[in-house]
Order: C-alpha cells, then structure tokens, then sequence
C-alpha cells in the first residue's frame, strides 16, 4: 500500500493561511506595542472598528483597509517588500 505524505512535514512552504495567521499576530503584537486600541485604530485610519475585529480574529479585510491599518501603525513601508524579488525556479537563471 502507497503511504500518503504531507508536504509541510519536508518543507517550510508557507501556505495562505499560514501566511494569513501570521500576519494578523504580527498586526496585533504591533498596535500593541503602540498602545492602540482597536477603536482608536479605527478613528485614526478612517477604517471600521468591526473591520478591525473581524481582522484581528479572522485575518479578513480588504486590501485598502489593511493598507489604511497598516500607514495608522506607521508600516505602511513593509508593503513595499511585496512581490520585489525575483522568484528563481531554475538555478541557471540565477545570476551569481
């Protein structure tokens, strides 16, 4: 009998939803490193206070409202690393 693997236990491939939790901790590790509460928040980046719970307790929220939160906590820069490397799928295109 063929025996079934599960990838995650080779490798540290981040899945979405793996992505997804980490980034609502480290969201809210980071408001509260600045004493924010999430009404505050929600004054202060003109996004709605359920939008901020349903975030911080799901991980959903639209793409403009967690840029809103993230420019409210002063890391609106960390953006800037999205999609900015080169994805290297063949080590002969990449140039050493």
């Amino acid at each position: 009998m063929k025996e079934n693997y599960d990838i995650k236990k080779f490798t540290d491939s981040p899945t979405r939803q793996t992505v997804q939790t980490e980034t609502v901790k480290r969201f809210k590790k980071r408001r509260k490193e600045q004493k924010i509460s999430q009404k505050a928040l929600a004054e202060k980046s003109g996004v709605a206070y359920a939008s901020i719970r349903r975030f911080e307790s799901t991980g959903e929220i639209s793409f403009s409202s967690l840029l809103k939160l993230a420019q409210a906590i002063n890391c609106l820069e960390d953006f800037n690393c999205l999609f900015a490397y080169q994805k290297v799928t063949n080590l002969k295109d990449y140039n050493l």
